[in-house]
Order: C-alpha cells, then structure tokens, then sequence
C-alpha cells in the first residue's frame, strides 16, 4: 500500500519462534510496518536453550542484502545475532553503501548470548562490530551483560550505567541505549546522545518468560523510528510495547518462554474497552 513503512531485521533464526527474527518480524508486523530479513544464522533452539547454531555463508548473506536494499528500501534497519567476523564484516560493508544515498536509522541490537547463556557471537567478531558498525548507528542497545563487556566494568546500578554508557559512546555510535532489565530494582533503561542522559522506567515484572525481550525491544524502536519518532519518543513507546509484552507472555514449552508481542495491542483494547 502507499506509505506503507519498512523495516529490515539482518538476525538468527530462533526454531523456537521466541527471538531473533521471528520476534522481530511479529513486533514490525503488530506495530503496522512492513518486515524484511536477512538471516545471519539457523539456530536450533526452545525455551529450554540452544542445542545448535550453523552460521549462512558470509556471501549469502550478502546476496540477500544487496536484494532487499536495492529494491524494498528500507525506512529503518536492526541488526541482532551477526554470529561472526565474516558476517559482520560483509553486514558493515552494505550498510556502509546503503548509507551513501540513504537516510540510515540503524539499531543495533550488539547479541553476544542468548537468554540461557549460550554463545551467540563468536570473539572475533566484536572487533569488527564495535569498529565497523558502532559508527554507522543511530543506537546501540546492549544489555547489562553486553555492556560490561563492551565498557570494560562491572555495570549494577544506574550510576555505572551512566558511565558505561559514556565509554561505549567513545566507540562511535550517534547514541547509547543501556538497557537495565537485569537490574535488581525497578527496570530501567539509560539513553545517553553525547550530551545528556534520558531514563526511562517501568516497574519490575515478575516472571520468568522473558525469552526475545532484547530483540522485541529494538525491533519496536526501529519501527517506531521508521514512522517519524524522535528516537526518545521511540525509546519510551517501545518500552511500553516491551513492558506489555513481558507483563502478557506465558508458557510454552518448559523453559523460559517468550514475550508476547501481541500484548500491547491486547492491552490497549482492554484500556479501550473500560472507557
């Protein structure tokens, strides 16, 4: 349809439907953008963990880069598991090109392990990340594990994620978002410009079905971002839809389930119906 928005999600593929491009295809769709891919890897994983990862070919990924930039065009762009230099490598070189005659709104999601610990990027690919992609995003969105690895500190309170957030700006990106979810008390999340520090908070959720929360959450900024949101408006509007999605997910499986992205629509048509 004419105006219809457009994200693209370069990411692994969850078997299990809970994360990765999966999840970021479901938030792009319920959010009313339209989702490309390019898958970096197949993963055979459930909620219980990952028994196996096969990384796609360096140069298909790259064919199916240069397919989807050169026809769909897309309005924002995520990126999540890369699993290798290779990969990361040839992801850096096409946004790069991308960019010289296009607007990059680009998120990065910098996966490293997945909810249950399992390796998801090999080591020597976060050289590559940090110095190649870091420069051309809009904002990097580590967790509190991520962030410790990437600022070189032990990150367990607001105060350490100013800091940190500071030390991972050095590395390039326009902006830092460190995502405090793991936080002891009340979940909050640090967006640092260079400048100033914005925090945005939500009270703590207890549950443990918090599977994709990390990929939900990118992929809903960069929806937000492709329909003209400032990237604070899109922070807080996808801490809301990330929330909800927390707050609504279940069971599946025997493990750690995932969110349910579909649960900030329920719950705006419930605030909807008590009016």
């Amino acid at each position: 349809m004419p105006g219809t928005r457009k994200v693209l999600t370069i990411a692994g593929s969850d078997s299990g439907g809970g994360a990765g491009i999966q999840a970021d295809i479901k938030t792009i769709t319920l959010l009313g953008a339209y989702a490309s891919s390019v898958i970096t890897a197949v993963t055979a994983q459930n909620t219980v963990g990952v028994q196996a990862i096969h990384a796609v070919p360096a140069d298909i990924v790259a064919m199916q880069l240069d397919s989807v930039l050169s026809d769909i065009h897309p309005n924002a762009i995520k990126t999540g598991m890369l699993c290798n230099a290779e990969i990361a490598h040839v992801v850096a070189e096409r946004l790069r090109r991308y960019k010289e005659g296009n607007d990059l709104i680009l998120i990065v999601d910098p996966v490293m392990y997945s909810k249950g610990g399992a390796l998801l990027l090999e080591e020597k690919a976060h050289g590559v990340i940090v110095k190649e992609i870091f420069p051309l995003a809009t904002v990097v969105t580590p967790n509190l594990a991520e962030t410790s690895e990437l600022a070189g500190m032990a990150v367990d309170s607001i105060g350490t994620m100013h800091e940190a957030a500071e030390r991972i700006f050095e590395l390039g990106p326009q902006n830092v978002l460190v995502k405090g979810g793991h936080l002891s008390q009340e979940a909050v999340d640090v967006l640092y410009d260079g400048h100033q520090f914005s925090e945005f908070f939500a009270p703590r959720i207890q549950t443990p079905h918090t599977h994709g929360t990390g990929c939900t959450f990118s992929a809903a900024i960069a929806a937000f971002m492709a329909f003209g949101d400032d990237l604070p408006t899109a922070v807080a509007a996808a801490k809301e839809f990330i929330s909800a999605a927390i707050e609504t997910a279940f069971p599946i499986g025997s493990g750690i389930g995932p969110v349910n992205p579909y649960g900030a629509l329920l719950s705006a048509e419930e605030e909807g119906d008590t009016k």
